[in-house]
């Protein structure tokens, strides 16, 4: 049996929120690897992972929907960092910091649409990692 693969890459994300998409690493990184599992994580308490379609609005409406639901303001009782800050370490319970997809002959297993997004509504840290781990079938 063939061990789990493992690799921290590093992004910038900004000093606004984003949806940083990232689908081409996680290509990149199961390219050859046979039929498994990519297990993507993302170490931060103020980022999250989805699997959204990019390019047709649907990033922009995932961050609307965000400040609908998690508000930039002085609700929160974590206040450190900026104004409404305490928002940003919510997020992860709604938009989770990992995602598994499933690998087939080296290739991801997307829908048409899909891609794979790191999602940081955190401009007080604009440097991110991403951990993709590989677990072979």
């Amino acid at each position: 049996m063939r061990p789990m693969r493992s690799e921290v890459i590093n992004v910038r994300t900004g000093s606004r929120p984003t949806v940083l998409d990232i689908t081409a690493e996680a290509e990149r990184f199961v390219a050859g690897q046979g039929d498994g599992l990519l297990h993507v994580f993302v170490p931060h308490a103020t980022a999250g992972l989805a699997i959204i379609e990019t390019g047709a609005g649907s990033d922009d409406d995932l961050l609307r929907a965000l400040d609908d639901l998690l508000p930039t303001d002085d609700r929160w009782r974590h206040r450190h960092g900026s104004p409404g800050h305490g928002r940003d370490h919510v997020l992860p319970a709604v938009v989770p910091p990992y995602a598994t997809l499933p690998v087939l002959g080296g290739r991801l297993q997307l829908g048409t649409w899909q891609s794979v997004c790191l999602v940081d509504t955190n401009g007080d840290n604009a440097s991110r990692q991403v951990r993709f781990s590989f677990l072979p079938g």
